[in-house]
């Protein structure tokens, strides 16, 4: 295969044999449950330095008690990919968790700038499609795929490839794999093994799932295996790619998770105050430090009324309840 021109960037090497080796040997492959705290499976299946992806962001369907946790346990120097997201890494890079970015789409203020500018997070540059493509890619288990574009651009810089198609003999571009060390996902339901269902739209939950090494997923509900069994092509995500199961319901908020509650617009109109002010300290101390779990959260800052209300704005049911 001939390289006709390649980027010089940073990217996280791909090595499918590796993640191979990994899933066969660290694996749980029978029925056990795998239900435990925010607090627990953080701990557990996040270590500083990992590389972490995740499906959706805080705005719709994203595992956003999860992501407070990761702040509570005060993770240190985590990459993460940044792919059809908004200010998921604003409040990370905020609070000292992350200083690697794979920017696919992401919501840049004064956060991210500041500490790009004092030298505390590096920004690697990419596309939302070149994101998905390199998961997927991680998730079949090779080494990279093609796709018929960022050549002659700026992201073409960072980890690129343009090849002649052995195939055709035409040049085409080529993006490396990418397999992270944890996958964080929010679905709206699963039973105690890992077995998960996603209701609605979603972005690439199971390609993340099946291309990480560790995978957690946060959920709405937990129903019995029977009702799994009842409706098995609703299982979006298997138990054997599942490491951890977190019961937390409005474990999306502040935002929404269709057919189940609103997004609550005055809690994201405050964090992009708190950007804008310089203030995210206090707003981490708030929503994050000042409480120990997500439950806590929400009894504390929120209150049953405000989710009440949040349930009964969210009327749309057809595709996700109904």
């Amino acid at each position: 295969m001939t390289v006709l021109a390649e980027g010089t960037g940073t990217f996280l090497q791909p090595d499918p044999d590796a993640h191979r080796r990994y899933i066969r040997d660290n694996k749980e492959k029978g029925l056990v449950s795998k239900v435990m705290s925010e607090a627990e499976a953080v701990k557990r299946f996040v270590d500083d330095g990992d590389y972490v992806a995740y499906d959706c962001n805080l705005w719709v369907r994203g595992p956003a008690a999860l992501m407070r946790e990761i702040v509570r346990q005060k993770k240190r120097e985590l990459w993460i990919a940044a792919k059809f997201t908004a200010h998921d890494a604003t409040m990370l890079v905020a609070a000292g968790c992350v200083n690697r970015i794979d920017v696919g789409w992401m919501e840049v203020g004064r956060v991210i700038t500041e500490a790009q500018a004092a030298g505390d997070v590096q920004l690697f540059e990419w596309s939302n499609g070149a994101m998905t493509y390199r998961l997927l890619a991680g998730s079949l288990g090779v080494p990279f795929l093609p796709l018929r574009y960022l050549g002659g651009t700026d992201v073409f810089k960072t980890g690129t490839k343009l090849i002649e198609d052995p195939y055709t003999g035409n040049p085409i571009n080529v993006v490396p794999a990418l397999n992270p060390d944890v996958a964080l996902v929010h679905v709206n339901q699963c039973d105690e093994y890992g077995n998960a269902r996603i209701f609605g739209a979603g972005l690439q939950p199971v390609e993340t799932a099946m291309a990480a090494k560790k995978v957690i997923i946060s959920t709405e509900e937990i129903v019995s295996t029977d009702e799994i069994r009842k409706d098995p092509q609703k299982t979006r995500i298997p138990y054997y790619a599942v490491d951890a199961v977190v019961h937390v319901p409005f474990g999306g908020y502040p935002g929404t998770v269709p057919g189940l509650y609103k997004a609550h617009l005055e809690h994201l109109m405050e964090s992009g105050a708190a950007q804008m002010q310089g203030k995210m300290d206090e707003y981490l101390d708030k929503w994050v430090h000042s409480v120990s779990s997500n439950e806590e959260m929400l009894e504390k800052h929120v209150g049953q009324e405000k989710l009440a209300v949040l349930k009964a704005e969210e009327t749309i049911k057809e595709g996700y309840y109904e």
